[in-house]
């Protein structure tokens, strides 16, 4: 309540206001940061077990919005495109989805089948 012997409290609540703001964006900023870390060495990996080239060393954000997890808590949900290539020549899309940390969904180069070396 301010009044004559309060006169600093509407300025305290808009600078807690203004705080309390700005952490939500560092953590959403750092979170971010910290699923497109996930999403870049989950496609690499699954590059390197297909045999393909990782194009451009990065993955780039496509879509997000938020969707419940198997837990039901509501999070997250980030799609993030990379390229790669069978050949060096040539480039192929993939697609990584995660929701939160976890993988959800990867779209992208496929492993050889054990049964493909002989014929």
């Amino acid at each position: 309540m301010a009044g004559p012997g309060r006169p600093h409290t509407s300025r305290m609540l808009g600078t807690l206001l203004v705080s309390i703001f700005a952490m939500a964006v560092v953590v959403f900023w750092y979170s971010g940061r910290a699923a497109a870390e996930t999403a870049t060495v989950i496609g690499q990996r699954a590059c390197a077990r297909a045999g393909v080239q990782w194009l451009d060393q990065s993955v780039h954000l496509l879509a997000m919005r938020p969707r419940r997890g198997p837990d039901g808590w509501l999070g997250l949900e980030r799609h993030y495109g990379f390229e790669y290539s069978t050949g060096g020549e040539d480039r192929h899309a993939g697609r990584i989805v995660l929701h939160g940390r976890r993988l959800k969904a990867l779209a992208g180069p496929v492993p050889p089948s054990p049964d493909a070396g002989t014929t």
